[in-house]
């Protein structure tokens, strides 16, 4: 694509980066066969080509943003589906992350609008307002249609009522941490994150009962906390940054006293602190140490498929749905490893119709775009059920939330099913599940 930003603009790093990302499309569109909105609402503006061409006349042009942009910018998902299927190499990612930050500083949103989100940014990546929040959606259940109606907010307030859990968020009783047997074969961080401890703490209890069978060593260190991706995705950069510095200081203190790797049981959030390198490049007090830890981030799955089989404590066989969170598939680039780990532990794995096509969540999407993110939820459940799973497994407490809301079958992330097989306690949802007969198990392919 042939830009035309002057020499004093491209002075500026941000857009000396999209000036390069914008370069390098060709316009051919194939992104527009696997874009989400584009596949619902059938508008080129809708689609990853269309609002390359709407970024570039905006950046290009120093103009701020207009309501036509802020609309189109807006319904992107941030799937990064596009990414997947471009056959020249157009990192979307960074391009939408910058018009989003532009769009931050130049549009004035409505009142309702930047009620919304300011609710967003400051109660979900703080566990204990968040956990309040929750319990007040719960009682708010009965009224939902009433605050539907509400003008302006109601359509997004009733979502957040909608998808909050049917039962008091309580608090993460603490475990004494799984016995490793000393001397440990490694050591690693577990990012706790915001939303996913008060959603579903036992994610991160199979994790590290899961790695102390392995005997990895869990260390969790002061000062972590949201990795940022929430408000980095609302354009919100300042505080993004501020919640990236904060963990890279966290974990570089670890890191300097042997820490192996930082693991991520929330992809999205795995490709949030994978691109802190990126993020933070311009920071001189931070550029290298973000580098460091964005090498060392490691999906739970990727870092237990480098570690030696463990045998099934109990057999399987259950038919195991695995629905690729777009963060994971997409974003990371993470494939066939969870399935891999799934069969060795016995499960008979399907892969899902459609696999390549969000399921609406995608971070606070399915509140800030209710409508398409329903469509998407209510697609991604049809989908899944047509292969006829017991079980859906995934590597995201996003899609969990909102496939849950979508369908009756069970939805279990990645690891409380292998930690279930190899002997941890039953994951809750899958109590009438997990007495089916099962066939022996096999876990000599897991490294094949």
């Amino acid at each position: 694509m042939k830009t035309s930003f002057s020499p004093s603009q491209l002075q500026d790093p941000h857009l000396r980066e999209s000036e390069k990302i914008l370069r390098s499309c060709v316009h051919c569109g194939f992104c527009t066969a696997t874009c989400p909105t584009y596949l619902l609402e059938g508008d080129e503006l809708d689609s990853p080509r269309g609002r390359i061409y709407l970024i570039k006349d905006m950046l290009e042009g120093g103009k701020p943003a207009t309501p036509e942009v802020v609309k189109h910018i807006d319904r992107c998902l941030s799937c990064l589906s596009c990414m997947t299927t471009c056959p020249s190499g157009v990192h979307y990612m960074h391009l939408v992350d910058h018009a989003r930050a532009h769009i931050e500083k130049t549009y004035a949103r409505s009142a309702g609008d930047q009620f919304i989100r300011a609710v967003l940014a400051n109660v979900l990546p703080y566990r204990e307002r968040f956990r309040l929040a929750l319990a007040g959606a719960l009682l708010a259940k009965p009224l939902s249609g009433v605050f539907g109606a509400l003008p302006v907010v109601g359509k997004r307030l009733r979502a957040m009522i909608d998808l909050a859990p049917l039962r008091f968020p309580s608090r993460e009783i603490p475990e004494p941490a799984p016995v490793v047997a000393a001397p440990a074969r490694g050591k690693v961080v577990i990012l706790e994150g915001c939303a996913q401890p008060v959603l579903k703490p036992s994610i991160n209890k199979a994790a590290r009962r899961m790695l102390a069978r392995h005997g990895i060593e869990v260390v969790t260190p002061a000062g972590e906390g949201c990795c940022g991706a929430l408000v980095h995705h609302m354009g919100r950069e300042d505080e993004a940054l501020r919640f990236a510095r904060a963990n890279v200081d966290a974990w570089i203190a670890e890191m300097d006293r042997g820490l192996e790797a930082i693991l991520i049981t929330a992809s999205g959030c795995g490709t949030t602190v994978k691109d802190y390198g990126f993020m933070l490049r311009d920071d001189p007090a931070y550029a290298d140490k973000a580098r460091r830890v964005s090498e060392a981030t490691r999906d739970i799955t990727e870092y237990l498929l480098s570690l030696p089989a463990l045998e099934p404590a109990r057999p399987t066989g259950q038919v195991v749905a695995y629905h690729s969170a777009c963060s994971m598939l997409h974003g990371q680039k993470i494939t066939d490893g969870p399935k891999r780990l799934l069969r060795a532990a016995g499960f008979q794995v399907r892969d899902v119709p459609e696999g390549h096509i969000c399921c609406g969540s995608a971070g606070v999407y399915n509140i800030l775009q209710p409508e398409i993110a329903g469509r998407l939820g209510a697609r991604k459940a049809a989908n899944i059920e047509r292969v006829r799973p017991q079980i859906i497994a995934t590597g995201n407490i996003g899609c969990i939330t909102q496939i849950g809301a979508k369908t009756q079958i069970p939805i279990l992330h990645t690891i409380e099913l292998l930690d279930w097989a190899s002997g941890g306690p039953i994951p809750e949802g899958l109590e009438g599940v997990a007495g089916l007969e099962a066939q022996p198990v096999n876990a000599s392919s897991l490294h094949a």
